[in-house]
């Protein structure tokens, strides 16, 4: 409960929120995207969730169980395979693009939203150093828009090259029973050329 209206009053409050969640077990996951979508719609935001298929389903359900019909309108969601691989591959460039115009009608209304992206990576194999190139322009997009979001990626999976990425580009953790600063984190200021 306590992590709830921590959250809940930090978004309200301040609204450019860029969170790192780790997460350990897929029922802690769930659980935490569940609370943080029924939250969301409860206090008048739309909300984006960034999921896989299989997932999303499963979030879907518990979601039809505790919302009404008519607050189900207020989830949107992305399809994460599309949003991350649009151009064939991980591209932050046609990720930002991807994102921008997935955000778009929001901003055109000047209607309220949060995001929660669940990001996977299919190997670690891949040039890791890449997700620093999304997540910093993320960070500049989530304090000019402004809008709460939340990053998760698999505990597990990262090695200590990732994290420490993670933690220089985000504010904000949010950890399975509390919601923390981030000590390492690195804002980048923005380039006047």
């Amino acid at each position: 409960m306590h992590l709830k209206i921590v959250m809940n009053e930090l978004f309200r409050e301040e609204k450019s929120i860029h969170v790192l969640y780790a997460y350990n077990g897929m029922e802690n996951y769930i659980n935490m995207v569940v609370k943080f979508t029924e939250d969301g719609v409860r206090d008048g935001d739309y909300v984006i969730l960034i999921e896989n298929d299989p997932l999303y389903r499963k979030i879907q359900k518990l979601l039809e169980n505790r919302l009404t019909k008519e607050e189900m309108k207020f989830v949107h969601w992305e399809n994460s395979f599309d949003f991350y691989f649009s151009s064939g591959s991980y591209h932050p460039p046609a990720i930002l693009e991807y994102f921008n115009k997935m955000i778009e009608p929001y901003l055109e209304t000047q209607s309220s939203f949060r995001t929660w992206a669940h990001v996977e990576w299919a190997s670690m194999d891949e040039p890791l150093h890449i997700i620093e190139d999304l997540e910093r322009p993320v960070d500049e997009a989530v304090r000019q828009i402004p809008f709460p979001l939340i990053c998760a990626y698999k505990g597990e999976r990262m090695p200590n090259y990732l994290r420490n990425i993670l933690l220089e580009t985000h504010p904000y953790i949010l950890l399975e029973d509390d919601f923390v600063l981030s000590g390492q984190y690195k804002r980048k200021e923005p380039s006047h050329e």
